[in-house]
């Protein structure tokens, strides 16, 4: 393993901490992510440069993200010969072997390299027979840029932690104990709320430039946005009708089939609203919203997405525009689910929700007085994962149909990644009567697992699947009076047995 004494200077693409610091404190806006200092130097969509990244660091090693979807993509990215001479170095609190590491590594490996061919079997066997790990207290002053100062360079520093222990490692670091080229990669949540999530940016910028960020969203896939955007911006006949004008409703569900899966430690303190519509569901309603942006690369895309958000809100009273429930013992196809009250590691008086849903309202000429409703939960009878776009009903129905006539719905599937539209159109027999009919298309999939194709973006600079530093804050921003609404107890929580729809009080909008 190559020593890696050079240090950021000065002159080099990362500012020093002082300059950075005080930048943050005296500007606003856009400023303090460095676009005032150079202009970005990304291109978002197409990776065309080679792997620059020398060594992946993941931090919270023995951590469940880590087991069960980090390495698992990153296995998929070697195995696909896209990450020739990457190391892989663990670090984490508990005090691991050698061989427990080893073993760790090998089986989140074992799929990936199953079904690779002879190369990428060989890249995969590689990595993991020289895989380190270290025990490191991330939140110490010295240990982690000690740890630094023995990793070959350029490092990506993988941030699998909680956002509190994420922002108590960086707060330890100096721009000078980086090696040159360092990237941060953050999990979602970034932060905890809005200022938390204005202090870890403003600190992370004092360490790197924003290019050098990483704040990752998995839901993002590639194959996704593409998806949306194509759709959205190469097709003629749908911007006409893609506004107020044409749209009744647009919902955005992630339905989940799986209940707390041994995840109490997080979940519990985080709930439906942090985990999934702050963290990927106003990011996914942001890119069917947003105007049709000059290119898609780095600065043109996000500034499109940001404007979305800054005119998005949850209106007042919160009782009319969000409902939150949690979900009791029953029946997950044929396994038997506890009352989440009662599940291992679960505090009941926190009363955190398994499901939630909000009405976002976005206050520009384009959207004013659609709702786009967001809903995700756990433990329900059907897995669902889309966007459905409810068109307005036709003004006129010429005399003498009969039969269905429903508004038409457009329908974005996220894995599968299948598009739907439901039409009407004269039904077989009599050729009056109306009936319903589906066209289906399917869409083109990711190659890879999601945290294959964000390792892949951090390895190669693109910044597709990452969220610029304001627009974290804004998702914040968003969410926050709800938040206190429900710890103050104006909104109910309400119950919902496993395996069902939902509450039985809910109203049926988001259900077939």
């Amino acid at each position: 393993m190559a020593a890696n004494a050079a240090r950021h200077s000065p002159d080099h693409s990362c500012p020093g901490k002082g300059a950075s610091a005080n930048k943050a404190e005296s500007t606003t806006g856009l400023d303090y992510l460095g676009y005032q200092v150079a202009p970005a130097r990304w291109h978002a969509g197409t990776v065309t440069s080679k792997t620059t990244v020398k060594t992946l660091l993941i931090l919270g090693a023995s951590g469940d993200l880590t087991g069960r979807l980090l390495l698992p993509g990153l296995a998929g990215l070697l195995a696909s010969g896209r990450a020739p001479g990457l190391r892989l170095v663990g670090a984490g609190s508990d005090p691991w072997t050698p061989e427990q590491w080893q073993e760790r590594v090998n089986t989140a490996f074992a799929v990936a390299s199953s079904a690779a061919d002879e190369a990428g079997r060989a890249d995969v066997a590689a990595v993991a027979a020289a895989t380190e790990y270290h025990q490191v207290d991330v939140t110490a002053d010295g240990p982690l840029a000690e740890l630094l100062t023995r990793l070959e360079g350029p490092v990506a520093i993988y941030f699998a932690l909680p956002p509190h222990v994420s922002q108590k490692a960086c707060e330890v670091l100096h721009p000078d104990q980086l090696p040159p080229g360092t990237r941060l990669v953050m999990e979602k949540p970034f932060g905890s709320g809005t200022e938390s999530a204005h202090q870890l940016n403003k600190t992370l910028a004092a360490l790197v430039p924003e290019d050098h960020i990483h704040r990752v969203d998995h839901f993002l896939g590639k194959a996704t946005v593409l998806n949306v955007l194509g759709l959205r911006f190469a097709n003629r006949f749908l911007e006409p009708v893609w506004n107020r004008d044409h749209i009744e409703k647009v919902e955005v569900i992630f339905d989940e089939d799986l209940a707390l899966e041994g995840r109490a430690r997080y979940y519990d303190t985080a709930g439906a609203l942090r985990d999934m519509i702050q963290s990927h569901l106003l990011h996914i309603m942001a890119f069917l919203a947003i105007d049709a942006p000059a290119t898609i690369e780095e600065r043109d895309l996000r500034d499109a997405v940001a404007t979305v958000l800054r005119a998005s809100s949850i209106k007042a009273p919160y009782s009319d525009s969000t409902r939150r429930a949690r979900y009791t013992a029953g029946t997950l196809g044929e396994r038997t689910v506890p009352d989440y009250a009662a599940e291992e590691g679960v505090d009941p008086s926190r009363n955190t929700e398994t499901l939630a849903e909000v009405r976002v309202e976005i206050d520009n000429w384009r959207w004013k007085g659609v709702p786009f409703i967001l809903r995700s939960g756990k433990a329900l009878g059907r897995r669902r994962k889309e966007a459905v776009i409810t068109f307005r009903p036709v003004p006129h129905l010429p005399k003498g149909f009969s039969g269905v006539d429903s508004p038409n719905q457009l329908r974005i599937g996220f894995g599968p990644d299948v598009l739907q539209l439901d039409v009407d159109v004269n039904g077989p027999g009599d050729i009056f009567t109306l009936d319903r009919a589906s066209l289906v298309a399917q869409l083109n999939a990711a190659g890879m697992l999601p945290y294959g194709e964000v390792l892949e973006g951090i390895l190669n600079g693109d910044p597709l699947l990452s969220v610029r530093g304001d627009t974290a804050e804004d998702c914040w921003r968003i969410i926050e009076p709800v938040l206190r609404a429900w710890e103050t107890g104006d909104v109910p929580l309400e119950d919902y047995d496993a395996g069902s729809a939902g509450p039985a009080s809910w109203p049926t909008d988001v259900v077939d």
